[in-house]
């Protein structure tokens, strides 16, 4: 089990979530659907990592992480961001 860091946001009615030390996302109806879907596909990356050796594995860059910020829609956004700490 490791530590991670997800970034959280709403778009078109679901939230999505981002890992930061992996790019990996998961998306529900709520926050904590979003979290167990990223948990699960982190889980999932890392039996697949541990397996092969030639998996990509690289932290999210600034670009990328202003790209999952950036909301297509002209109308500001109403709903906060949310940076969460877990474990998966």
């Amino acid at each position: 089990m490791g530590f991670y860091t997800a970034v959280l946001r709403i778009s078109e009615g679901y939230w999505v979530s981002l890992c930061l030390e992996n790019g990996l996302t998961g998306q529900g109806e709520t926050k904590e659907k979003a979290i167990e879907k990223l948990k699960e596909a982190i889980i999932s990356y890392e039996e697949v990592r541990r397996s092969e050796t030639d998996i990509f594995n690289a932290p999210v860059s600034v670009k990328e992480l202003h790209e999952f910020l950036t909301i297509e829609e002209t109308e500001p956004i109403l709903e906060p961001l949310e940076l969460r700490a877990m474990y998966a």
